[in-house]
């Protein structure tokens, strides 16, 4: 039997702000710790760990990024905090989601305290990529494999940084997600998560509601710079019930007691997980019809796809999928196929592989790491 690994799983945004980075370290944790490796997260978090295998690495800072705000940690104190579980946890592999999105990642990728895996997840532009090309390109060489979560994300990196890279796409924990019984809303109900900033296409989707029939309901989750904007705005459209952030759980419970589930993002998509989310929980979906939606989603198969910024065809597609049940029922047994076709479980088994390969192929270089763990936290790396 192959022995069971040492797993150091760095994440650079804070664990305790939903996200969809956030989302896929936890989930596929909890999965390696399923097939019994020690894995531990490290990552900021603003408030009480979500899990008792993350290390808390302090509370982020808004910073912007990919067109959005991100909860990064890229002060020194996050950095000496990474230092020391490094040294204290004495990993196998480290897997570092995002490695050069400034604050643990990075400072993981420096250190190589052991050979790193990393996951790359942003597609679209990145300025940092434009402007700082050769010191990426550097600190990049210290990656023994690498992977980007859809096409898009590996055409984004291949193209300022070069090297090879694996297209692992993200996975679903299929049956966290799967129904447990939740009641359908009595009322048809559409449910969005998401922050609320222009690129995710909120202000289409409130504007699409105000052509639909006045019986329809509209779940909104979570926050952002546009929250007190928009709920000034349509605070005469009591069919809208603002939610705030929101558990994983209550997530789920949601998706489950919604008729539809709408993705109204613009852009910046580079794999559309939470599509899978809602195919695992059962609920149809509507979405815009770009890149990263379309890795998952299949028009008129899996999820009806419009063109996004269009609230007229928005309004169109959701209220036939709340008028249509066969067309609902079509889409969620689809749906719950694709998804299927994502579980966690067979991503997990790869990244396994993967770390054994880095393992295998490590260099010297990893004890020239441990003695700058020691120079830097002024002790030995406990054994």
């Amino acid at each position: 039997m192959s022995r069971k690994l040492r797993v150091g799983m760095v994440c650079p945004y804070s664990v305790s702000i939903p996200g969809g980075v956030q989302a896929q370290v936890l989930g596929l944790a909890r999965q390696l710790r399923a097939m019994g490796h020690e894995v531990r997260v490290l990552a900021p978090c603003d408030g009480p760990p979500p899990a008792p295998f993350v290390t808390p690495l302090g509370n982020s800072l808004p910073t912007a990024a990919n067109g959005s705000v991100a909860p990064l940690a890229p002060d020194a104190s996050a950095a000496l905090r990474t230092i020391r579980a490094l040294r204290d946890e004495d990993f196998d592999v480290l897997h570092i989601h995002e490695p050069f999105a400034p604050g643990p990642t990075v400072t993981a990728a420096l250190i190589q305290s052991a050979p790193i895996v990393a996951t790359f997840h942003a597609a679209g532009e990145s300025a940092s990529y434009r402007f700082l090309r050769r010191q990426l390109k550097w600190l990049g060489e210290r990656i023994s494999k690498r992977v980007a979560v859809s096409n898009d994300a590996r055409a984004l990196v291949s193209r300022y940084l070069g090297g090879e890279y694996e297209v692992l796409y993200n996975g679903v924990e299929i049956t966290r997600y799967a129904n447990s019984g939740v009641q359908r809303s009595t009322l048809p109900t559409v449910f969005f998560c998401g922050r609320h900033e222009p690129r995710k296409g909120l202000d289409v989707l409130l504007e699409a509601l105000k052509l639909m029939p006045d019986n329809v309901r509209l779940w909104v989750a979570s926050d952002g710079p546009d929250t007190a904007r928009l709920r000034d705005s349509y605070s005469n459209d009591h069919r809208i019930e603002w939610l705030g952030r929101i558990t994983d759980d209550e997530k789920l419970r949601r998706m489950q007691a919604a008729h539809v589930y709408c993705a109204p993002s613009l852009r910046g998509e580079s794999f559309g997980v939470v599509l899978l989310e809602a195919m695992a929980a059962g609920v149809p979906i509507v979405a815009s019809d770009i890149d990263g939606y379309r890795n998952v989603a299949t028009n008129q198969v899996d999820a009806i796809l419009v063109e996004p910024g269009n609230p007229h065809a928005l309004a169109q597609a959701l209220t036939s999928l709340i008028s249509d049940d066969q067309l609902a029922e079509k889409l969620t047994i689809a749906g719950s196929q694709r998804a299927q076709q994502f579980s966690m479980e067979a991503l997990a088994h790869r990244y396994v592989e993967l770390y054994r390969e880095a393992i295998a192929g490590a260099s010297v270089g990893q004890s020239r790491s441990s003695r700058m763990i020691g120079m830097l936290t002024g002790n030995g790396r406990k054994r």
